[in-house]
């Protein structure tokens, strides 16, 4: 065997990793192993496709709520309330795009389940990265898979 091939085959399968930053104190880059690492949830789904219709998959993974937690979003502690105006932007690889809001995945507002599934219907998504699930939605527009980048966002102006 050559030594391009035997090193071909041992060197390792390309991780995806996802690019967390914006309004946090500890941005980070994340692994679907760092994201395992996690206190796991699991949700059996049904979801609307344009495409192929009705889809049916049990995901696993960390709350998004939980891993934004720990990357210290700025919210400020003297403004009530403040964490309501932040908005989280996730991106996957082939382009697809999303914008959550804070309160909803907030357990004091809509403490929707949000899922950054490192895992779907049992096979790990460590290649692929990630993926958005939102069980909550009817439609799944706002599944993202391949997540690249999650951008938390309090800056804006606010309206007056």
């Amino acid at each position: 065997m050559s030594d391009s091939l035997a090193h071909a085959r041992t060197a390792a399968v390309a991780t995806a990793e996802v690019v967390l930053d914006g309004d946090v104190a500890r941005p980070s880059r994340l692994t679907v192993a760092d994201l395992r690492s996690r206190p796991q949830r699991s949700a059996a789904v049904a979801f609307e496709c344009a495409t192929s219709g009705v889809r049916h998959h049990r995901f696993t993974g960390p709350l998004l709520h939980d891993v934004l937690v720990a990357a210290e979003p700025a919210f400020d502690p003297a403004r009530r309330k403040d964490r309501l105006r932040f908005l989280i932007a996730v991106s996957g690889a082939d382009g697809h795009r999303t914008l959550l809001s804070w309160a909803e995945i907030d357990p004091d507002f809509g403490r929707a389940p949000v899922l950054l599934a490192v895992a779907m219907d049992d096979s790990p998504l460590d290649g692929a990265g990630p993926q958005l699930v939102l069980p909550q939605d009817r439609c799944g527009a706002r599944y993202v898979s391949g997540i690249t980048a999650i951008r938390v966002n309090g800056g804006y102006s606010a309206w007056t």
